[in-house]
């Protein structure tokens, strides 16, 4: 598949869509848990979200059960979750699987485009980012570890 903006995805309360309507913005696509030790990167998430929504950033989060369990609530739940701890505001979608026979299309299309270290592909773990620039090419990955303070560099320039 090579238009991401026709892959079907899910939103958290369950309204299957594409990402049609994000055509023209700068995305950061993440793989997110609530018991994760990376989960407080959704305070930074949201951070720059806010700050940077109307220069174009959307920030879509995608939960993910695939590492260590700790994503283990429904969507609800989920929801929940990020409104009450972080006030999260960005666009959060049903839980996916990253890897695997079973990883969402979305995901198989961003780590064929994008490769991890040493060229692989699979996601290691929670809160890898994929950044996709306004045409819709995927322009970088960035590792569970890149906290979205340290990527703001790389995001500001294909604002």
């Amino acid at each position: 598949m090579s238009d991401l903006f026709t892959i079907p995805v899910k939103t958290v309360d369950g309204t299957t869509e594409t990402l049609e309507k994000y055509k023209g913005k700068t995305l950061l696509i993440v793989n997110v848990a609530s018991k994760c030790g990376f989960t407080p990167q959704y305070e930074g998430l949201e951070q720059i979200y806010r700050e940077y929504k109307d220069r174009g950033l959307e920030v879509l989060a995608f939960p993910c059960n695939q590492f260590g369990a700790q994503e283990p609530g429904d969507e609800a739940e989920i929801k929940n979750f990020c409104s009450l701890k972080y006030d999260v505001s960005f666009p959060l979608f049903a839980k996916i699987d990253v890897n695997g026979d079973g990883a969402h299309p979305l995901y198989k299309y961003l780590k064929s485009e994008l490769a991890g270290i040493f060229g692989t592909e699979a996601v290691k773990w929670n809160f890898t980012k994929f950044v996709i620039d306004k045409n819709g090419k995927p322009y970088k990955r960035f590792a569970p570890k890149d906290t979205p303070k340290d990527i703001i560099k790389e995001l500001e320039p294909i604002l």
